[in-house]
C-alpha cells in the first residue's frame, strides 16, 4: 500500500524550516550526452532558485536541487516513487506526487529522490507556467545518456 498521502516532507505551516539543498554536484547545470533531447536542446538552463523564465510558457531544464524542490513544494508536490519499479534497496521511477489519486506512488524523502536523480544523471525539464500564464504542473526527467529514461 503507498505511504500516506497527507504525510509532507516539510513542515504542515510550510514555513521553509528545511535547509536549503543546495545546487547538487552539477552546480545545477544540465547534464548533456549524446541521447539528450531536442526538448532540452531547446529548454532555458536554470541554475539557481533566483533565475526566471525568458517567457511564459518557457521550457526550463536544471540539476539544482533547490530550485527543483521550491518548484515542486509551490505546487505541494512531494517526491515519490512508483511501487513495484524498485531495484533491490534502490529507489525505483521516480515522480513528484501533487495529491492526485495514483495509489502505487510511495513518499519518499528528498535526499532519497535526489540521491537516485543523481546517480541516474538525470535533468528536470519543467515549465513555471503555460503559455496562457497560469501555473504548469509539467515536468519530465531525462537522461542524457539513455534512450529509455
Amino acid at each position: 500500500m503507498a505511504e500516506d498521502k497527507g504525510n509532507r516532507a516539510r513542515n504542515p505551516g510550510g514555513e521553509g524550516d528545511e535547509e536549503d539543498l543546495g545546487a547538487g554536484p552539477e552546480g545545477g547545470k544540465i547534464r548533456r550526452g549524446p541521447e539528450s533531447s531536442k526538448s532540452l536542446k531547446y529548454s532555458q538552463e536554470i541554475t539557481s532558485p533566483d533565475d526566471e523564465p525568458e517567457r511564459e510558457g518557457r521550457s526550463l531544464a536544471t540539476t539544482h536541487h533547490e530550485a527543483i524542490r521550491q518548484w515542486a513544494e509551490e505546487r505541494d508536490g512531494v517526491p515519490a516513487t512508483v511501487e513495484g519499479t524498485e531495484h533491490g534497496d534502490h529507489l525505483g521511477v521516480l515522480r513528484i506526487d501533487f495529491g492526485g489519486k495514483d495509489d502505487k506512488l510511495r513518499h519518499v524523502s528528498w535526499e532519497e529522490w535526489f540521491d537516485t536523480f543523481d546517480s541516474r544523471k538525470l535533468n528536470f525539464i519543467y515549465q513555471e507556467q503555460r503559455s496562457d500564464g497560469t501555473q504548469s504542473n509539467f515536468f519530465r526527467l531525462e537522461n542524457p545518456n539513455r534512450e529509455d529514461a
